[in-house]
């Protein structure tokens, strides 16, 4: 294996952290484990259980992890609660615990309670606590939940001043576009980003003479060169090369990149105000993964059954990849006896466009001015100092969205997935009617497996993205 025994000591140590996880219910799932096959989002360090019977608390799921109580602080304290969706390790009670510790003894006047959620029940919990009025102050998730759905419904708070700092200033041009509303209002303060990539068995191209098609310095290829080694993967025998899989839209960052990269097809308009799918350059991409032997669609499967048939041996190539899908196999894949080259989508204009993760905090207004104040006072903390930051991002286990020197300098396995970063794509996952035509996406991709012509799907899926976006505007 080139990678997987290098890098023992850290994933212990990661597991160990993952071990301390707590729950929301339910399967838990990261970004990476909703890209993999959760309810509704875009991957986290995980065994895919992430339960804990009890917090520190004593009180299953949730966590109260104030830091040490100050004798001189002020009699009435300022309470807070902050719900994370499970990002890398913020899904995990002890990593939380360690963030929070250095926060509560420098601001021993504020009391922060942490409750972790999972991707199968966190969106209902959060549904509930808008419908109740009992808000968290804090939660930790991505623009399409923060700025798309509860910031454009009116239920958070605008952070447009945190956005006036001299950090603030160097967050890269493409997340601050993913974190305001149509008018205008910031609806998140980010912390990491990722990209998702795909990846590929190395020992099954080496063995069907198709490394020769992949550039293996850039980690790229052309879509001229994929269709040659998927053909000589299925000469080799490899019956199974890969699945276009889309029993649900678990992972559907996946599928949309492979076809938008293939042809250099488009999702949405630059705006993020109209879905541009249905188009020749992605009717020509549909219908050739509908073509080629070797690629199948699967209407019984999401991305994380994708990724156990690829870390089984079963496929050659995974389209649901990031650098967390690595580390959960290395934990949770003893038996898996291959190295997992990690690959940019193949493309026809040779500039990959990968979908990427943007997560950040976010304030529910419940109305109080000073538990938001607080509340910002912790974004600050968290973000503004650079230790501080650093600690966030790491125990994220993705990447800072400023330049932050040194961040992964001795890690292998960060190094090789950071070089994705550069190719990452339009993050197009705010525009109107997003929860809508995801499901329509998989539907057309079930029709497309089925046989029906590529165009005609298309034409049948813009259909249902132009209602979803007119029913969000409305």
């Amino acid at each position: 294996m080139r990678r997987r025994t290098a890098w023992t000591a850290a994933v212990c140590l990661l597991a160990a952290c993952v071990l301390g996880a707590c729950s929301g219910g339910g399967n838990g799932g990261s970004p990476a484990q909703e890209s993999a096959g959760g309810a509704a989002g875009e991957a986290q360090i995980s065994n895919g259980q992430n339960q804990d019977s009890q917090g520190a608390d004593g009180e299953s799921g949730q966590a109260d992890v104030s830091g040490e109580a100050n004798e001189n602080a002020a009699a009435e304290k300022v309470e807070l609660t902050l719900w994370t969706y499970p990002v890398g390790n913020w899904g995990s009670q002890s990593s939380v615990s360690g963030l929070l510790s250095g926060f509560h003894r420098e601001y021993p006047q504020y009391h922060v309670t942490v409750k972790c959620l999972d991707y199968t029940t966190g969106d209902a919990e959060i549904e509930e606590a808008i419908e109740s009025g009992q808000l968290p102050d804090l939660v930790l998730e991505g623009p399409e939940r923060l700025v798309a759905n509860w910031g454009s419904r009116g239920k958070m708070v605008d952070l447009s001043d945190l956005w006036e700092s001299e950090q603030a200033a160097r967050i890269y041009p493409e997340v601050r576009e993913a974190c305001h509303g149509g008018s205008g209002e910031f609806y998140e303060f980010p912390v990491c980003m990722t990209t998702h990539c795909m990846a590929i068995n190395r020992e099954m191209f080496e063995a069907a003479d198709a490394m020769q098609y992949i550039d293996e310095e850039t980690h790229t290829w052309s879509t001229e060169n994929f269709v040659k080694a998927v053909e000589a993967l299925y000469a080799a025998g490899q019956e199974r090369v890969a699945v276009v899989y889309c029993g649900g839209q678990g992972g559907d960052q996946g599928t949309r990149a492979l076809v938008n990269n293939l042809y250099s097809g488009t999702f949405t308009n630059e705006e993020h105000t109209a879905y541009t799918v249905n188009s020749e350059e992605n009717a020509r991409a549909l219908t050739l993964l509908q073509n080629l032997d070797g690629i199948e669609f699967a209407p019984d499967l999401v991305g994380g059954d994708e990724v156990n048939l690829f870390g089984s041996g079963e496929l050659a190539m995974a389209f649901c990849w990031n650098v967390s899908m690595e580390i959960q196999q290395i934990i949770n894949n003893q038996d898996m006896s291959f190295d997992a080259f990690p690959m940019a989508f193949p493309t026809d204009s040779g500039d990959p466009q990968l979908q990427g993760g943007i997560w950040g905090f976010g304030i529910f207004d419940n109305g109080d001015e000073a538990r938001i104040e607080a509340a910002k006072e912790f974004i600050r903390y968290m973000t503004e100092d650079e230790t501080e930051y650093k600690r966030a991002v790491q125990t994220s286990t993705y990447w800072p969205v400023r330049d932050v020197e040194g961040i992964y300098a001795n890690d292998e396995l960060m190094t090789e997935y950071g070089m994705f970063m550069k190719y990452m794509g339009n993050y197009y996952q705010v525009t109107p009617g997003w929860a809508d035509v995801r499901t329509a996406w998989w539907n057309m991709l079930q029709k497309v497996g089925e046989g029906t012509d590529a165009a005609a799907a298309l034409d049948e899926f813009d259909t249902a993205a132009k209602k979803a976006a007119a029913g969000s505007a409305g």
